[in-house]
């Protein structure tokens, strides 16, 4: 049988750059996976209206939902709201991909870590996607005779990888493989220990149920 798994796109989303960059990727990862892989990109969730908690909780929550997530780990700081999303989603040891694309060094490298603060790595089903943007894209100008055919070239090389990336980490077998009741508990707790009123969405035991229930049958958990 083959399953479609929903991506959670956890990155930057501060500028048009950001914006138009993420839906980009997005598409791309879609239409190379055949549908197979699809994200959720919080910047087109309304939250016009919303509160500063209203925001949190619902990205908390569509991470709890989706089967999979991609962090973006760009810039000589990471985005602290990004680490947060990365550390909830390995605390539900979701499979997750680390893409990072600039080419600036920085981090723990000279003790054997990455482009980023130790703390953020070293956890297990996690990918690490990581190449010189400027690089790919300057090799995707040189090869194309438009803009246009650049987009392509360079976003479809990248959603490839990424898309690799998903299909190595989802085959890794999950940290409570032996206790899937376990597993449930885990999901309640991830809705408790935040506070806030995150619980309220998702109420009811039957629901968080079948978010289990579901990623158990794609063999996520």
């Amino acid at each position: 049988m083959r399953h479609t798994y929903q991506v959670y796109f956890g990155g930057d989303l501060f500028n048009h750059k950001d914006l138009i960059g993420n839906a980009l990727l997005s598409s791309y990862i879609e239409k190379c996976s055949n549908g197979k892989y699809k994200c959720y990109l919080p910047q087109s969730l309304d939250q016009s209206h919303a509160t500063a908690m209203d925001i949190r909780n619902q990205d908390l929550i569509k991470i709890i939902e989706c089967d999979l997530a991609l962090f973006n780990f760009d810039g000589a700081e990471l985005d602290s709201g990004t680490v947060v999303e990365f550390i909830f989603a390995k605390f539900l040891d979701i499979p997750s991909v680390v893409l990072r694309s600039d080419f600036r060094s920085s981090g723990e490298k000279d003790l054997g870590g990455e482009d980023w603060n130790l703390m953020c790595s070293f956890y297990p089903r996690t990918e690490v996607v990581q190449f010189s943007a400027i690089a790919y894209y300057q090799k995707a100008m040189n090869e194309s005779s438009s803009l246009s055919e650049a987009e392509n070239r360079l976003y479809a090389k990248i959603a490839k990888e990424i898309i690799d990336g998903f299909d190595t980490v989802k085959a890794r077998s999950p940290l409570l493989a032996d206790n899937k009741e376990q597993m449930e508990t885990l999901y309640q707790w991830a809705l408790r220990f935040p506070g806030s009123g995150l619980e309220r969405f998702c109420d009811n035991r039957e629901k968080l149920h079948k978010i289990v229930r579901q990623k158990r049958e794609k063999g996520l958990i």
